[in-house]
């Protein structure tokens, strides 16, 4: 079936929020390619992050909605550095788990996406993260995908396999000499994760067995479109190249996503950009977030042990206290999802809210506050820290600190909802 490409993808609301009375903390944040905590320095007022969108084939679940809600704290921390914040974020609406599970439910792949995908739209307006400026998905970016893998054919950076029936296109590990420094696994990783991670390692023609799909010749029964090289359809990786580096640069500041996509995709990723595109390195952050368990099983839609967002909602959990519970670990370590997690969740919200209404206390101590939640976030996004800091604001002895004032409840109420998008009233 031959395909057209379709009209830009709709975004969801962008919240209303406060400027935080204080002085803003410079943002640092761990960059997986050095392995280190550093600062993120900004020449000129724009940020300019990407973090990789979902494949459409399933609902939000908790894992999705932590890794998104990480990238929105940064998006919050960056707006209160005073930056402009340049957000693209794709959608992987043609891929094999869209086409598989459509068949198995008896629907059709493009239905199934558009039905995903408007859902997801309304679990990130429920939980108030910001949106992206740039909302894409690949079918969107067709063009923009065949003139990166046509240039990575015209410099030698790509080859065609010679196979008569399906003749794909690959990217060589070998066209950058950098191939390897944003995840610094060994071989023998990079084959583990390859082959289990939508990798096709043992693909005949292959010149190394690492070498990354960037255009899959059209087999009967998939979509295609049509391309200089013959008709087909993407490759994962290079879609992410495509729409990133078209939006934001040959070069830019934070690529994001969970710490599955390390390697192949991110690596792949940076690769197709960087050999494409002449320059040394893609991102100057690769930023990953832990995975997100459930009875300590990593929580997937393969195990079919999912913990949906709109299900919480439904329930009748605050989309504030869904963000608490996930703001209870640190964004990069494994931790574990519950009902304890949640009504723990729940429970902080309600002594925060009550603090705020009832007994917010001096606004120098109010102040203070702010101070160490900024300070909290701009080390490496330290949530847990956070949550700490207000748990003792709002249950500290008052005494010893004067009468209350309802400007500090203000503040730290304005606080909560711009830095970490909590409703505290």
């Amino acid at each position: 079936m031959a395909l057209t490409t379709m009209a830009g993808m709709q975004n969801w609301p962008t919240p209303s929020i406060e400027s935080v009375p204080g002085e803003a903390r410079q943002l640092h944040l761990r960059d997986t390619a050095d392995g280190a905590v550093r600062p993120v320095e900004i020449s000129g007022d724009e940020a300019r992050m990407y973090v990789c969108g979902i494949t459409p084939y399933d609902s939000t679940h908790l894992g999705h909605a932590a890794t998104y809600l990480t990238f929105d704290l940064i998006y919050r921390v960056l707006l209160d550095n005073g930056y402009r914040v340049h957000y693209v974020q794709n959608v992987t609406d043609v891929d094999d788990p869209l086409f598989e599970r459509a068949e198995r439910d008896g629907v059709d792949w493009r239905e199934l996406g558009d039905e995903q995908t408007a859902l997801f739209r309304s679990d990130m307006e429920t939980l108030e993260a910001f949106p992206p400026q740039d909302f894409v998905g690949a079918m969107e970016a067709i063009d923009e995908i065949i003139d990166l893998v046509q240039r990575l054919l015209d410099n030698g950076a790509a080859y065609v396999v010679d196979d008569p029936d399906y003749p794909d296109v690959y990217a060589s590990i070998a066209a950058t000499e950098q191939f390897g420094y944003e995840s610094n696994y060994s071989r023998e990783q990079m084959e583990q994760f390859f082959a289990e991670r939508g990798g096709d390692p043992d693909r005949p023609g292959k010149k190394d067995p690492l070498d990354a799909l960037i255009w899959r010749a059209h087999r009967d029964g998939e979509p295609k479109w049509d391309s200089p090289f013959g008709p087909g359809r993407p490759g994962w990786h290079v879609e992410c190249s495509a729409i990133a580096t078209n939006r934001l640069g040959s070069t830019f500041h934070i690529q994001g996503g969970g710490n599955d996509l390390i390697f192949p995709h991110h690596e792949f990723s940076a690769a197709h950009a960087e050999a494409g595109l002449g320059v040394d390195r893609m991102a100057d952050f690769y930023v990953h977030t832990g995975m997100i368990g459930l009875d300590g099983t990593k929580m997937s839609k393969s195990l079919g042990n999912l913990v949906f967002v709109h299900e919480l909602t439904k329930q009748g959990y605050a989309p504030s206290a869904i963000r608490l519970g996930v703001f209870s670990g640190h964004y990069r370590s494994e931790r574990d999802w519950s009902d304890e997690v949640l009504e723990e969740a729940s429970a902080r919200l309600r002594r925060w809210t009550a603090a705020v209404a009832e007994r917010p206390g001096s606004l120098p101590r109010a102040q203070r506050l702010v101070s160490d939640v900024r300070a909290a976030l701009a080390d490496d996004l330290d949530t847990p820290t956070v949550l700490q800091r207000v748990d003792e604001w709002a249950q500290e002895d008052l005494e010893a600190h004067g009468a209350d004032d309802p400007e500090a409840g203000d503040v730290v109420a304005t606080a909560l909802h711009s830095l970490l998008g909590v409703r505290a009233r």
